[in-house]
């Protein structure tokens, strides 16, 4: 467990040179790419050698390497987002906020604003270069989820299905791919839903979505017939939590429906990738997953009713409520 942060920043440090792009024509020798990437030759050789021992590289006669499949995942625009999610994770603005942990079981607080002085989407919202990869990462961090979430729920029903804080649309593009009938509005922060239109026409469900942009802090869009909130209740205290949920409880059909995608965490020292994710939301945004009890509890105190968790074929859940605690 100690030595895995070994192998993750040699992988971010590959991720960060581009060094699968270079190598995606024909195999090369760290002599011939050193001047390019103005990186020591003898020492990129080694580093390529040690990349060739865990499969992203395979060295070949006149120590020469080869990209292998497992290699071309890294390749920048490769589907998956791998290379999204490791410059993301593997970031100093993001890994340096868990290298301070203690901090935050001392306080309660999160490491990220002690270490950036700011709120991490407010540091996002600040740094756009950094807020397209981390959307890009978020695709491809939770990538399996869209389609499942699409298929384990019937949103044939809904008019209008709104995503909120559904950043580029990936699972509303998802949901209205698998279902023909509802209309969507994808509803997020002007730099998130910027490259949004992008990944819709992508996926040929542009014409269906309406894109506003705002705070769900301040207001939500009104009158759909279920809100989708996928991985952002997660992301904040209980007082935000219940003012998100309030704004939606406000502007959402009577009989509809409020579904939350997220890891819902099982009792006891069951295994569960939601569990280690909780001590992420709590250095970097200051949120936490939750058990179903505890979604219960939060959905009551904003006058909702939890009907029912639906699982999917994927890590996460589908929390459903309606109005009325």
């Amino acid at each position: 467990m100690a030595t895995a942060a070994w192998i993750s920043r040699l992988v971010y440090t590959a991720a960060r040179l581009d060094l699968v792009d270079h190598l995606a024509a024909a195999p090369r020798s760290a002599k011939d790419l050193a001047g390019q990437l103005g990186l020591h030759a003898p020492s990129l050789h080694r580093f390529m050698r040690c990349l060739a021992s865990l499969g992203l590289l395979a060295e070949q006669t006149g120590q020469r390497f080869a990209m292998t499949a497992l290699g071309e995942a890294l390749k920048t625009g490769a589907p998956g987002s791998a290379r999204a999610t490791i410059l993301t994770t593997g970031s100093p603005w993001f890994a340096g906020a868990l290298d301070d942990i203690v901090y935050s079981l001392q306080t309660g607080r999160t490491a990220f604003e002690k270490l950036h002085g700011m709120p991490i989407f407010d540091y996002l919202g600040r740094h756009p270069d950094e807020a397209s990869l981390f959307s890009e990462t978020m695709i491809g961090f939770h990538g399996q989820e869209p389609p499942a979430v699409a298929a384990a729920y019937d949103f044939s029903a809904f008019g209008t299905v709104v995503d909120v804080g559904g950043a580029t649309g990936n699972l509303l593009a998802a949901i209205l791919a698998r279902h023909e009938g509802p209309r969507g509005i994808l509803f997020d922060r002007p730099h998130v839903v910027a490259d949004a239109p992008t990944l819709l026409a992508a996926q040929h469900v542009q014409a269906r979505v309406a894109i506003e942009a705002g705070d769900f802090f301040e207001t939500v869009p009104a009158g759909g017939d279920a809100y989708v909130l996928s991985h952002v209740i997660h992301d904040w205290s209980e007082e935000q939590c219940l003012t998100i949920l309030g704004h939606v409880h406000k502007a959402m059909q009577p009989d509809g429906r409020v579904l939350l995608v997220e890891m819902v965490l099982p009792a006891g020292d069951t295994p569960h990738p939601g569990k280690v994710l909780d001590m992420v939301m709590l250095v970097l945004p200051g949120g936490q997953e939750r058990t179903e009890e505890e979604y219960r509890e939060l959905l009551a105190k904003a006058g909702f009713r939890l009907t029912r968790v639906i699982p999917t074929n994927s890590d996460v859940s589908i929390v459903e409520a309606v109005q009325g605690a």
